[in-house]
């Protein structure tokens, strides 16, 4: 009877290990949810300086943002000089098509990245559903332990 009392104790911790192993695979499949939400939000604004760039005249009135939500009206002196982060801190100017060009290549860079985090997101999730077949197995050996011994405890 001891021996069947200690068998269940180890299959709770197994069940609570696993427990902690599907919690932290969830958490995991939240941190790439976030991070390829906030890769999309950098596409959406790539998106948006490339119409910008292709839309804009010289000599058209815009608003710079400065910081802190304060913009100042500004004036497009030359719409073929257009300054590019290239990454890594570095910057260049380009004219307009390099412009786009360059970000262009920036967000198929970051459409790549994207479907990496979504194939490891997938990974993640099909090792999650495996960890929960075998919780729901392992619940339901339990149970029936559980029905032997009251079977058992009743004869």
């Amino acid at each position: 009877m001891m021996g069947g009392g200690g068998g269940g104790g180890g299959g709770g911790g197994q069940m609570q290990q696993v427990a902690q192993e599907i919690e932290q695979m969830e958490q995991e499949v939240d941190a790439i949810d976030e991070e390829i939400e906030r890769l999309r939000e950098k596409q959406t604004d790539i998106d948006e300086a490339i119409e910008a760039i292709e839309t804009l005249d010289s000599g058209s009135t815009v608003q710079v943002p400065l910081g802190g939500d304060a913009y100042i009206r500004a004036t497009i002196e030359d719409i073929d000089e257009v300054v590019v982060s290239l990454g890594g801190g570095y910057s260049a100017e380009r004219e307009q098509e390099g412009a786009v060009s360059t970000l262009e290549t920036k967000k198929e860079t970051l459409d790549d990245h994207i479907s990496d985090l979504e194939d490891e997101k997938a990974e993640v999730e099909t090792e999650m559903e495996e960890l929960e077949q075998q919780a729901q197995q392992m619940q339901q050996q339990q149970m029936q332990q559980m029905m032997q011994q009251q079977e058992q405890e009743d004869e």
